[in-house]
């Protein structure tokens, strides 16, 4: 098969042919009709996440959809022809947080693209595949929709439906107007809360109010956090980092409001340089809650493709409407 292979760090990657994935037998085989590019991608290719990454040469890659090829031999949930996402952390089905709901942190998780073989070649293999494909919804997402549902918007999902606990009429400051920041501003827009959009970039602000933030404010020309408390009147009851420096972290969290709740899904560098400060005395004395959040359980799934696929088939009927709305109008008059 056909892979864009990394050979070296920071050198461009090989198109070559390469050896097809074996298949195991709790495993199946998927062919591969989109794959994102993510900057965890950047961050592999640079050399920066070699604890890790693959030894080289490796395929990246983690953003992933397609069909399933072929299916092992105690697979029941798949069958050939299946159109499904892959989840970037995979568990192995058993251990007690994946029998919890929690496979995202399991015991003796793997990553496609990072801890083996991804999404830059024409296949790949899921191991455990019937406790970590999930199936597309038929008709209703697309490949290209899904792959891009594959880190950043279902990384958001879980950060903030599940440990951000985002109800309809919360005020949420999204720190970071990235892939991530965006894809929670969409989420967060959509269950029926307020969204506070920070950034340095106008440009990305204005797109942030595009996909649904009330409000946004350049942390370049005033105290986010003071003009979050006056916005909200008191403070915001949950915050997000997704960025996962020691400004929008601490920006977040000083953003809250008494028993706030902070989701930091933004990741630090490795190392020494990763340790933040994080301000304990606000934290115990205002009972805020601080949330790590990484990727997203096989468990929550059904609720983010669900979300899409109703929000895919409204804006279709609407779209459908317009469009008989205009023909009826445009109609030339017979009278």
């Amino acid at each position: 098969m056909k892979a864009a292979v990394l050979e070296s760090f920071k050198e461009p990657l090989t198109i070559k042919d390469v050896k097809e994935p074996e298949l195991t037998p709790d495993g199946v085989i998927v062919k591969l009709k989109a794959c994102g590019v993510c900057r965890s991608d950047w961050h592999g290719w640079m050399g920066e996440w070699t604890g890790f990454l693959a030894p080289l040469p490796h395929i990246l890659g983690h953003e992933m959809s397609g069909e399933v090829e072929e299916v092992g031999k105690n697979i029941r949930n798949f069958k050939k022809g299946d159109r499904v996402i892959i989840p970037f952390t995979l568990g192995d089905g058993t251990c007690p947080y994946c029998r919890s709901g929690h496979s995202n942190v399991c015991d003796h998780q793997v990553m496609p693209g990072f801890t083996y073989d991804g999404g830059f070649a024409e296949y790949t293999h899921v191991p455990d595949a019937d406790s970590n494909l999930m199936h597309l919804p038929a008709g209703r997402v697309e490949f290209v929709e899904a792959s891009a549902m594959g880190c950043r918007f279902m990384t958001a999902f879980h950060g903030m439906v599940g440990q951000g606990k985002v109800a309809p009429g919360d005020w949420v400051a999204v720190f970071g107007a990235g892939g991530v920041g965006l894809s929670a501003t969409q989420i967060c827009t959509a269950i029926g809360a307020n969204v506070i959009a920070v950034d340095i970039s106008d440009e990305k602000l204005e797109f942030a109010k595009k996909v649904g933030a009330v409000e946004a404010i350049n942390s370049k020309n005033e105290d986010p956090s003071e003009a979050i408390k006056e916005m909200t009147k008191g403070g915001a009851q949950v915050g997000v980092d997704a960025l996962g420096i020691q400004e929008t972290m601490l920006n977040s969290v000083n953003s809250l409001n008494k028993r706030g709740r902070h989701v930091q899904i933004g990741m630090t560098p490795f190392g020494e340089k990763g340790r933040l400060k994080i301000p304990v005395n606000d934290i115990v004395s205002k009972e805020i809650q601080f949330n790590g959040s990484f990727g997203m359980p096989v468990s929550e799934f059904p609720g983010m493709l669900q979300m899409v696929e109703k929000r895919n088939a409204w804006s279709r009927a609407n779209s459908s409407q317009k469009r008989f709305r205009w023909r009826a109008l445009t109609k030339p008059s017979t009278t």
